[in-house]
């Protein structure tokens, strides 16, 4: 392997709104899923991607998503975080770096994600242009302890592992 792969880890949390707003369905994973509840951010909330973008900045050693996309700046407001995604990318790109491989886990106690978590691989294999085998993503509960216990908001971890482009 070479001295040049590079790991990341990124890390994000929403609380729910306390009531859930059609106008801001859950989205997960780029795709929205049809639940009960809202995130309350400034992008469309969506988790996943956000540690995604993360992990990825982390691995490039090019700071975290708050810098790149602040809560202050409106170009940002209610954008998709699919769009996040694709600007990460494109600066992990010029750096001559690819991903090699992502692991990712939510930690909700709801929505339950197992009858989405094809469709959303899916999503994340295409949106990543990554190969499904190269991916994978999990699910598991607090078993009732503290904010996502109390079913106050979810959280995602994700950890990649990107090589020099050959």
């Amino acid at each position: 392997m070479s001295q040049r792969c590079r790991i990341g880890h990124g890390i994000d949390v929403h609380r729910f709104a306390e009531i859930a707003d059609e106008e801001r369905p859950l989205k997960l994973a780029g795709i929205v899923l049809p639940e009960n509840y809202t995130l309350l951010a400034h992008s469309d909330g969506d988790v996943i991607l956000h540690a995604i973008c993360d992990a990825v900045l982390g691995a490039c050693s090019a700071g975290d998503i708050g810098e790149h996309f602040p809560e202050t700046d409106e170009r940002f407001s209610d954008i998709d975080s699919s769009r996040l995604v694709e600007m990460v990318l494109e600066i992990m790109t010029k750096q001559d770096y690819q991903i090699v491989n992502i692991d990712i886990t939510m930690v909700a106690e709801v929505p339950k994600l197992y009858p989405y978590r094809k469709r959303m691989i899916g999503n994340l294999s295409s949106l990543l242009q990554l190969s499904s085998d190269r991916l994978n993503l999990k699910a598991t509960t607090t078993e009732g302890l503290g904010y996502i216990g109390r079913e106050e908001g979810i959280a995602c971890h994700c950890v990649v592992l990107l090589a020099p482009v050959d």
